[in-house]
């Protein structure tokens, strides 16, 4: 599965340092102030070294700029009407995880600068702002932010095709927190390439030279998947005649990813916080703790806040893993980026089976971009697979994709969507067997009352809409 770059309009490379009263690169600088004539002249003497400004006159102004174009640094004044400074620090934090902030106030306070500083603001200057003082704190903020790639280029990224500005965004953020060690929460529908981002966050990491190791949690029995996890000791059970490692060694000094983590269960989910916590693991059958150095990312198509409240994954565990939180859309959300993925991978499968295939004709582009591709891009290459192994032509016609997809729809579902497909068909029959009496139909599934209103929750289910008055309606 791909999700490749196409990006025609790159960012300037930065040089490392740079020296006051030294025309910069560009630099994009998003100027946040409620007072217009102030705005007015410091934007202005921003530009005159060189940086490329914009300018916002509230907190909620500056936000609605970052679906445009985000701005390498934010300097925000700190006293403003509905949001302040520190707020739309905050939210800035939130939506692009790593934005430098500098704050300005004619309020100064060593208290409200160390304030500001310990939550992360990466400077707190007072107004009046003398002139060097304020290009210093500007030129050493953007020093250190990581927006030049070094030698690498875009090379972390080159296997994620794109050019729709929201995958862009989340790109961006992606390399911000790529640096650090913060674990990452990497949500989104099911195909959508959730471990290639993961994947290429390790490749622009301290980490890239160590192991990236991937896991679905939701494909393993919990014995086999603690087993595989922590690893286990000659004799820890039946079966285990020799010591294994585990996954956390594995991918020691490197990073762990975690899929489908949603699925993980409940008793596992406490071993793995413990070990996130105390950066040790004990192996199945083993007496002895083993010292780990990993850098999570884990991923799910579930919605762990429901899943929290239904009891079904451990909301210590969620903040744990959610530190930085990244949502890719689905590929219907990102249309402008079918055509290309279509032709990067059309290219690819023709090299491996059929190099005189070149394309699809502009009839077929239009039908697969037209599409509504609820498998997303892991769909997507499964029909583009089957009109290459079909085609007898160079490119591959409209009726052809349209086969594919027909295909495509009446394909088996997922092991996911069939059990969640037999848990709701399985629910309505027992209900109206008891005409919604949940006591009764919770003792013939064989589950508690607490579970089974948890299971009637996750599909949906309302038990009233089968009492006998109501049954009309809820079978229409």
């Amino acid at each position: 599965m791909s999700l490749q770059t196409d990006v025609t309009k790159r960012r300037p490379t930065r040089t490392p340092a740079m020296q006051p009263g030294r025309s910069t690169s560009t630099a994009h600088i998003l100027l946040v102030d409620d007072d217009p004539s102030l705005l007015k002249l410091l934007g202005m003497r921003l530009e005159s070294r060189g940086f490329r400004v914009t300018t916002a006159e509230s907190g909620r102004a500056a936000l609605s700029h970052l679906a445009d174009d985000t701005p390498d640094l934010v300097l925000s004044d700190l006293r403003m009407d509905e949001m302040d400074g520190l707020a739309l620090f905050h939210e800035l934090q939130r939506r692009v995880p790593g934005m430098p902030v500098i704050i300005l106030t004619a309020h100064g306070s060593i208290p409200d600068a160390v304030s500001a500083t310990q939550q992360g603001v990466f400077s707190f200057l007072t107004k009046p702002v003398d002139r060097d003082e304020l290009f210093a704190a500007i030129d050493e903020a953007l020093a250190q932010t990581p927006t030049t790639r070094g030698e690498g280029g875009e090379m972390w990224r080159s296997k994620i095709i794109t050019r729709s500005p929201q995958m862009e965004r989340i790109l961006e953020q992606a390399y911000m927190v790529a640096a650090s060690d913060v674990s990452v929460l990497v949500t989104g529908p099911s195909g959508t390439g959730k471990e290639l981002l993961a994947n290429a966050m390790h490749q622009a990491s301290p980490r890239a030279d160590k192991p990236f190791v991937a896991i679905n949690c939701g494909a393993l029995p919990e014995q086999l998947l603690e087993s595989e996890l922590f690893g286990h000791a000659r004799g820890a059970f039946t079966g285990a005649v020799s010591q294994h490692e585990g996954l956390f060694l594995a991918a020691d000094g490197g990073t762990l990813f975690l899929d489908e983590i949603g699925d993980m269960p409940l008793t596992l989910q406490v071993k793995l916080l413990r070990a996130l916590q105390e950066r040790q693991i004990r192996p199945l059958g083993s007496t002895k703790s083993v010292p780990i150095d990993v850098r999570i990312i884990s991923a799910t198509h579930r919605d762990l806040d429901r899943a929290m409240h239904e009891g079904d994954f451990r909301e210590d565990l969620y903040y744990r893993l959610n530190v930085v939180n990244l949502k890719l859309p689905p590929l219907k959300e990102r249309a402008e980026d079918i055509p290309l993925l279509a032709k990067h991978m059309v290219a690819q499968v023709a090299a491996r089976h059929k190099s005189f295939v070149k394309g699809f004709s502009p009839e077929a582009l239009n039908l697969l971009a037209s599409s509504a591709w609820p498998g997303n891009v892991r769909q997507l290459v499964n029909v583009v697979e089957q009109c290459v192994a079909l085609t007898s032509t160079p490119m591959i016609p409209e009726a052809l994709v349209s086969q594919a997809l027909a295909a495509e729809e009446n394909a088996l579902p997922s092991f996911s969507e069939a059990r969640a497909g037999f848990e709701r068909s399985y629910l309505i029959k027992v209900l109206k067997i008891t005409e919604g009496n949940v006591t009764q139909a919770a003792r013939i599934a064989g589950r508690n009352r607490t579970d089974f209103y948890k299971l009637l929750a996750r599909h949906e289910l309302d038990p009233g809409a089968f009492k006998p008055t109501a049954m009309p309606d809820a079978t229409s």
